[in-house]
Formats: C-alpha cells, sequence, structure tokens
C-alpha cells in the first residue's frame, strides 16, 4: 500500500507558500459568507427560515467563534475576546430549531465580531510557524485550512437556508456548461476487482475521518458513469415507485406514508408537467440534470426499483481515485491537479448541478464523471472510522457521529468549495435528510 505525496500537494516545506495557501482560502471564504448574509436584510438574516436550519446570523456569529477558538485563542494563545457567547454559538450545545430564542449577537454585531476576529486572525497567521515540526495543529497550516473549510461547510449550510426559505431569488449565477462531444457516454463502467489505498495519510488539511491511508480490498463492481437524472428518477415515480413499499427501506417506508411523499423536495406537478422551486424561482424540472434533494432512503427505493444498489463508500471512492496504470489513490479522479472550472461544479460558481456528461476533463480513471462536484452522493456505508482513526483536533468533529444513524455522501455539491472538497473527503448525515444538496449514482456486482 502506498500513500505518495502527490507533487501538487503542499507539504510541510515552503512556510510563505502555505501562508499564501491559508490566507487566500481564508478570503475566499469570507467573500462568499459576505455574499450569502449581504443579499437578504435584517429580518431575514434573524429569522428562521426552517426548523431544520439556524438563523443566517447564527452561522454567521458561528463562523466567528470558532475562528476564534483555534485560530486567535488555540494557535496565537490570545485571551478570549468574548467568553460570554461561547456557549450561544456551540453547536452541540442548542438544536437548531431552538437557536431563534437565544440572546444571539444582532447581525451589525455580529458582522462586527466576525470581521474583528478576522482582523486579528491575520495578525497571527503573519507571524505562524507553518512548516517543519511544531504543534501538530500548526503544522502545514492546518488549523488555519481547518478553518477556512469549517467556514465553507457553513456557507454550504447558509446555500441550503437560501433554498428553504420563501420569497423571490436573491442570488444568481451562470448556469453550468454543457456536456461536449458527440459519443455518447456508456450507462456504466466497469472498476475491476482488487486493492486500492483507501483514505490519506499526506493531505495535509485533510480531516480526521479521512486519515489514515489504509488497504482496501474490493470485488470488481460496475457503477454509473454520471449521476442519477431527474428523468430517470420521474420514470421511477411514474411506476409508482412512491406507493410500493416493495422498494423501500421500512423506516424510509415509514417516512414516505408519514409525510405523503411523491418525489423529491422542491418538486410539484403542475397541469401534467414537474416542477420544483429552486432559490425563489418556479421552472421546469431538467430531464438530464441530476436528481437533487433526495433523502438516503429514496436514493436506496430507486436503486432497489432499478434493480442495482447503492455503492459502498469503498467502492466509490476507487471509482473515483484509483489509477490502475500507477496502482495510485489519486487526489481528484482526474489526477493530482487542484480543481479549475474545467474539471468540475464547485464553489457555488453556479446555482444547479450541470447536465449529465458534463466536465469531460474531470473523469476518473475508470470513466466515471461528476464524482466530484454538482451533487454529494449517498453511498449504501455508515459512518464509521477508518483502522487507526485518530480523534483531531476535538471529538466532536467526527467521532462522535460513528455509528449506524448516519449514511456516508461522498463527492461535494455545486455549493462546496474545493477546499473542503477531495477525493478523499467524507460528509455524512441522517438517511431522512432531503433538503441538503444530495444525489446519488447506482452500482451492481460485476
Amino acid at each position: 500500500m502506498t500513500d505518495t505525496p502527490a507533487p501538487h500537494t503542499v507539504q510541510e516545506t515552503d512556510a510563505e507558500a502555505l501562508r499564501e495557501r491559508a490566507l487566500a482560502a481564508l478570503l475566499t471564504a469570507r467573500e462568499r459568507t459576505a455574499l450569502l448574509t449581504d443579499s437578504v436584510d435584517d429580518h431575514e438574516l434573524t429569522a428562521q427560515h426552517s426548523p431544520l436550519m439556524s438563523p443566517l446570523v447564527w452561522d454567521l456569529a458561528h463562523i466567528g467563534n470558532q475562528e476564534e477558538l483555534w485560530l486567535l485563542r488555540a494557535v496565537g494563545g490570545r485571551e478570549a475576546m468574548r467568553p460570554e457567547i461561547d456557549g450561544l454559538y456551540d453547536a452541540f450545545e442548542h438544536s437548531r430549531a431552538s437557536r431563534p430564542s437565544l440572546p444571539l449577537l444582532a447581525p451589525a454585531e455580529a458582522r462586527t465580531y466576525a470581521a474583528d476576529v478576522r482582523g486579528r486572525a491575520l495578525d497571527i497567521l503573519g507571524g505562524a510557524p507553518l512548516h517543519g515540526g511544531g504543534r501538530p495543529l500548526e503544522r502545514a497550516g492546518f488549523a488555519f485550512g481547518m478553518v477556512a473549510q469549517h467556514e465553507q461547510q457553513h456557507d454550504e449550510t447558509m446555500l441550503i437556508t437560501h433554498q428553504l426559505r420563501s420569497g423571490p431569488a436573491v442570488l444568481s449565477a451562470p448556469e453550468p456548461p454543457e456536456p461536449t462531444g458527440t459519443v455518447p457516454l456508456p450507462a456504466e463502467v466497469l472498476v475491476p476487482g482488487g486493492p486500492f489505498t483507501m483514505g490519506t495519510s499526506t493531505e495535509p488539511w485533510a480531516l480526521d475521518n479521512e486519515r489514515p491511508a489504509h488497504r482496501r480490498e474490493v470485488d470488481a463492481f460496475n457503477i454509473d458513469t454520471a449521476p442519477v437524472t431527474c428523468g430517470a428518477y420521474q420514470a421511477f415515480i411514474e411506476d409508482g415507485g412512491y406507493t410500493d413499499a416493495r422498494w423501500w427501506a421500512p423506516e424510509g417506508w415509514a417516512m414516505v406514508r408519514e409525510h405523503d411523499l411523491t418525489a423529491p423536495l422542491f418538486w410539484h406537478r403542475d397541469a401534467g408537467q414537474w416542477l420544483r422551486r429552486r432559490f425563489g424561482v418556479t421552472e421546469p424540472v431538467r430531464a438530464d440534470e441530476p436528481v437533487l434533494h433526495v433523502s438516503w432512503y429514496e436514493a436506496d427505493a430507486y436503486a432497489r426499483w432499478a434493480g442495482r444498489r447503492l455503492p459502498t463508500e469503498p467502492e466509490w471512492e476507487k471509482a473515483a481515485r484509483h489509477d490502475p496504470g500507477s496502482g495510485r489513490s489519486l487526489r481528484y479522479p482526474w489526477g493530482d491537479e487542484d480543481p479549475t472550472p474545467e474539471r468540475a461544479n464547485l464553489g457555488q460558481r453556479h446555482l444547479r448541478p450541470a447536465a449529465a456528461g458534463a466536465y469531460a476533463a474531470g473523469r476518473s480513471p475508470a470513466g466515471a464523471g461528476q464524482m466530484v462536484g454538482d451533487v454529494w452522493e449517498w453511498t449504501s456505508s455508515d459512518f464509521l472510522p477508518y483502522p487507526g482513526f485518530a480523534a483531531f483536533p476535538y471529538r466532536e468533529y467526527s467521532e462522535v457521529f460513528f455509528g449506524p444513524g448516519h449514511k456516508v455522501l461522498r463527492g461535494g455539491s455545486f455549493a462546496v468549495d474545493p477546499v473542503a472538497c477531495r477525493g478523499t473527503f467524507r460528509n455524512w448525515d441522517l438517511p431522512v435528510r432531503r433538503q441538503i444538496f444530495s444525489g446519488f449514482r447506482t452500482a451492481r456486482d460485476a
């Protein structure tokens, strides 16, 4: 087994390069946070648009508070700026549904606090020892990368809140590119059996649940070339998929009946046509676009109906990363180079997935496309630690979620920033979740 450092991976070498990378990641995240919070008025910032989500103003101050905790206090050794608010913005102390009743910072105060923290954090970044030995939290700028990823993850959460809010559209973005080429892609690709390296021990900003690199054996299997499309999912609906208990796990069937589900979240039928609401705009469902806003139970039911199954997490990662020519596991499906707009739909550059078959330059060695960006993809696997897992820098990031209650999603969506998306990145959620930017692809034994 090898986890060879990729040629473009930032290693513990050039402190100035690490500083520039960390600075760029922090600034990019803050620009996006500003876009998502400045696009609505104070009333909408403090409102709770769904009991599933926090008020946007909570996310804004939470971002600042986490940055203070990890960069100012843990790395910089500074005194607490606002110790009295730590509990208000502890995600484990208060449920999302209860957060509107807390004495939260008002929008102007939250912005001032986050900006003040950021100014001091950049001062610390300017003098922090980022390479060589030292504390693991500082090595290769990990703490700064962790904080940038945390902010981008909350930016995705805030984008979900924007999707759940009612009222006119306040966000806009250009359309994603159309697929190129005239040769139809095969419906599925074969991934040969055998060992591969899963996870990483060398990616400097990888989070604890991605580590360590380890050997996995996977039998040969076939996997969809692209995520399941809305058109394919409509066939499941029209064939009575939501009215036939045969396709559903018992808990999923109970969910369907309790909530009278008939289609993905945000879909409705009008005059014989499927429509959906997307960031304040109602539009026809696009048949060639990956289906979005489906729960694990819906993905699993579709796969059963289609005579297939969801891929396991190791299968998904092997299809995305393994290069049979070199025997290496790549950083990304296309290789070791960082994402570009030609390779993947990331970073809220667009506000929707691209059509199935787009981003030919981003396909994996196995021939699977769109395995990074566009939609998070449900796998059949529970969220569990890798062999040799060690919680770092705190148990609450991953360890407390391990077990059969959460299912793994892989690949990232159009709402994920590249700093928080890699071939090894693992997401997880409850199998009932539909508001997230989730889709799926199916697999079958070879």
